[in-house]
């Protein structure tokens, strides 16, 4: 008897090195622990702390992750025409913003005869970037070329009240919503009314503890001294995990589980 559910392992913001080293290690032994259909990942903070390279994606590129998806910083580091003209990834880029390229609007796979969309949109509230669009509308327009599909939006946005609105207004219309961008996961993932799966925010995969994946100590200086500083992102230690894993009916394309991962490792 074919399968009639999709799972997939989401994992939030993956920030620098300890990112890539967590993942690196997890991803295999969260496959073999939930045998998920599907992993997926955020790696705009992916080459140190802010951005992406040829060299970073390559790094993470071989251990079962299908998709990727972008946020506000994405454009940080290497461009992705350039990186497009060596190797092509499966990114999703934000989609109301005006940078990104056709290609890299969505992205897809087909597992089990059923195809899974994914998206990128960016908040705009406290995010403050002329090249961003409304992301209500976008969405919408999104979400409409790909009706017969399993529809994954990651919204990389500031406030809380804007990732709840917008998970209210796709409700039904997509199979699930996931807050990125703020780094610490929120413990409200839920199933809406219309069967949309939500979380306000996955949490990210990186230095803990820190602050948000940036060195404490730095922050802590920048708050007591009111003084502009300059991220700095740990290297070694101790790392936090955190993704989601989903279940998705493919007949109704709604979610029927959803539920927080979370590792601390040594």
């Amino acid at each position: 008897m074919p399968n009639k559910t999709i799972k997939i392992i989401f994992f939030g913001d993956v920030v620098g090195s300890l990112g890539r080293t967590a993942i690196k290690e997890m991803a295999p032994i969260w496959q073999k622990k939930y045998a998920p259909d599907l992993m997926i990942a955020n790696i705009e903070n992916l080459a140190h702390g802010k951005g992406l390279t040829l060299r970073t994606l390559r790094d993470i590129s071989e251990i079962g992750i299908k998709l990727f998806t972008g946020g506000n910083h994405i454009w940080a580091k290497e461009d992705i025409k350039e990186i497009d003209s060596e190797e092509k990834f499966p990114i999703a880029f934000p989609a109301n913003d005006s940078r990104t390229p056709k290609d890299y609007l969505s992205q897809s796979v087909t597992i089990n005869g059923q195809k899974i969309t994914v998206l990128n949109l960016v908040g705009r509230t406290f995010i403050q970037d002329d090249t961003l669009s409304n992301p209500f509308p976008e969405a919408m327009k999104m979400i409409k070329q790909f009706e017969d599909d399993i529809i994954i939006l990651d919204f990389h946005a500031e406030a809380t009240s804007e990732k709840r609105a917008l998970g209210l207004y796709l409700d039904g219309k997509i199979s699930a919503m996931l807050g990125t961008h703020t780094h610490v996961p929120t413990n409200d993932a839920q199933i809406l009314a219309l069967g949309t799966g939500y979380i306000t925010d996955i949490g990210m995969v990186g230095s803990y503890p820190s602050v948000i994946g940036v060195d404490s100590s730095v922050i802590i200086e920048k708050f007591i001294n009111e003084e502009q500083i300059t991220h700095r992102y740990p290297d070694s230690g101790q790392i936090e995990l955190n993704a989601v894993l989903l279940e998705i009916d493919k007949d109704s394309k709604k979610t029927i589980a959803i539920q927080n991962l979370r590792e601390i490792l040594h």
